[in-house]
């Protein structure tokens, strides 16, 4: 039978969409005929990215807890108590064969309606450390996928499956498209190109440094694709008049950047790590200090700490970043070296190794 139907839900940020649409699109490949529902947060950007993905979307009236007391907490059980309501109605409707969350507020309601159902379910965890949506529903479906070793401390040990994170198929041939790349961003194939990446909506401080530093690039004649985030472009975009910097509020060609940068940027979200270990470029990493357990300083530490790319905390950054960078411009070896290091960590089967999961739990119905 393939013509199975199946509800994936994760989303708020890039790091739980992409994931979900990397499955949902090795599962087409494999039954062509499957139907496919996403169910997101109503208000947060999977309402956009899946359709232009192909796949329907359904939204869901839910939010995370704010850390303090505030209106938004006061209103959140209401939503909560919605958002099982719709998901309970959703799953009635489209009775999946099996349910895929990836994170992200969403996939809370969902998968619990889905696993009080009893429809098989997995999940998968990008991070070092999980979030608390994915912590309550790790005791309740069937199988977990993780990215990193020792996640036994948050989740049943029989349940865990060490998979890494599910990558777009278009990054695995990035090596190989580095002048196309080049001509895509309509750049200077003899000079060095920077891309700087932020995150889906953006990162305030590395966005400021790389303001501080335009003249920096310029003398070292590099070129910069900067990727600024939505809500930010508009106090950036002014520096598309520099003859060496283009500004983006959003990079749709993603595999376009990556191919044609010689040095990266980036923030450690946990599938930023993931497809720079495939992409292998050198990467200085700048971590979101602002984030649960601080785990993107984990994650960036766990790949500089086998030399595999740099790490500059946010603090430390008008203090090293210039002499990081231009020491990395002028020194090919060391390019070459973080690029060979970090390629040793790519988990390149990981979205098949999940969809083979997925195929494991379709048999148990």
């Amino acid at each position: 039978m393939s013509n199975y139907k199946f509800i994936l839900s994760g989303g708020g940020t890039g790091g739980h969409i992409y994931p979900a649409v990397a499955i949902a699109d090795e599962l087409k490949s494999r039954y062509p005929n499957a139907e496919f529902l996403f169910v997101g947060a109503s208000d947060r950007m999977e309402m956009d990215k899946v359709p232009q993905a192909g796949y329907k979307i359904e939204g869901l009236w839910i939010s995370g807890i704010q850390r303090k007391l505030t209106l938004r907490n006061m209103i959140f059980p209401f939503k909560l108590i919605s958002s099982l309501l719709r998901s309970r109605k959703i799953v009635k409707a489209f009775k999946p064969d099996a349910v895929i969350g990836t994170g992200g507020f969403a996939s809370g309601p969902l998968l619990q309606m889905a696993t009080s159902k009893k429809i098989p379910s997995l999940i998968q965890e990008q991070n070092s450390y999980p979030g608390v949506t994915n912590k309550l529903l790790g005791k309740k479906v069937n199988t977990i996928c993780v990215a990193y070793e020792g996640l036994e401390k948050f989740f049943p040990k029989e349940k865990i499956r060490l998979t890494g994170n599910p990558i777009r198929k278009d990054l695995l041939e990035v090596k190989s498209k580095h002048i196309e790349g080049k001509d895509a961003f309509k750049l200077i194939h003899s000079k060095h190109t920077l891309l700087v990446l932020g995150g889906s909506l953006g990162a305030r401080r590395i966005n400021q440094l790389i303001e501080a530093n335009i003249d920096t690039f310029k003398g070292l004649k590099v070129q910069v694709i900067w990727q600024c985030g939505k809500l930010y472009y508009n106090q950036y975009k002014q520096y598309n008049q520099c003859d060496n910097v283009q500004v983006h509020a959003f990079l749709n060609n993603m595999d376009m950047a990556y191919a044609a940068a010689d040095v990266i940027i980036s923030r450690a979200g946990a599938i930023s790590v993931s497809e720079l270990c495939i992409v292998g470029k050198p990467t200085i990493f700048i971590p979101s200090p602002n984030v649960a357990e601080d785990h993107q300083t984990k994650n960036a530490k766990a790949i500089a700490d086998k030399n595999a790319a740099i790490l500059i905390r946010e603090k430390d950054l008008d203090t090293d970043f210039k002499n990081v960078f231009s020491d990395l411009i002028s020194n090919e070896e060391r390019r070459s070296e973080l690029s060979k290091n970090i390629e040793t960590l790519a988990l390149v089967n990981a979205t098949n190794d999940i969809v083979d999961e997925v195929e494991k739990l379709l048999k148990t119905k």
